[in-house]
């Protein structure tokens, strides 16, 4: 395999706008290769969150949160995040993401196996606990 193929910067890769954020897959089986794994850069801008909430019903998600505040939703339960955290939605759990700072939040995603938006399932009934202060 290539050396580009395997050393990516996320500036290369072109950038989706989805509901509540901006997305970049960065890593993939179809760009880069991996068998095994996959992942993604988004940003999310303050007062906004992922919608809908989704499963992967056959992969596993660990987020990196680089930079901001938020909360998470993970089987209806929230907690709170911010630069350096770590979040880990097993699979099947259903999950979601929202901004409550002030500035861009940037968030890195690993998949294990890879996923892509196709193989998303997505619960639109899901939302963050009702005596949460709502900034979305």
């Amino acid at each position: 395999m290539s050396i580009e193929r395997c050393v990516v910067n996320e500036r290369d890769v072109q950038e989706q706008e989805l509901p509540g954020r901006m997305l970049r897959w960065v890593i993939t089986p179809d760009t880069n290769g991996p068998s095994q794994c996959a992942s993604c850069v988004i940003r999310v801008m303050p007062g906004q969150c992922v919608r809908p909430a989704h499963e992967h019903p056959a992969s596993e998600e660990l987020l990196y949160i680089v930079s901001g505040n938020g909360e998470v939703l993970i089987d209806g339960e929230s907690a709170i995040v911010s630069e350096g955290t770590e979040v880990f939605f097993p699979t099947g759990s259903v999950h979601m993401l929202r901004n409550t700072g002030q500035d861009e939040m940037k968030v890195v995603c690993f998949y294990a196996p890879p996923t892509t938006l196709a193989e998303y399932v997505f619960h639109t009934e899901a939302d963050f606990p009702a005596n949460k202060e709502d900034t979305v």
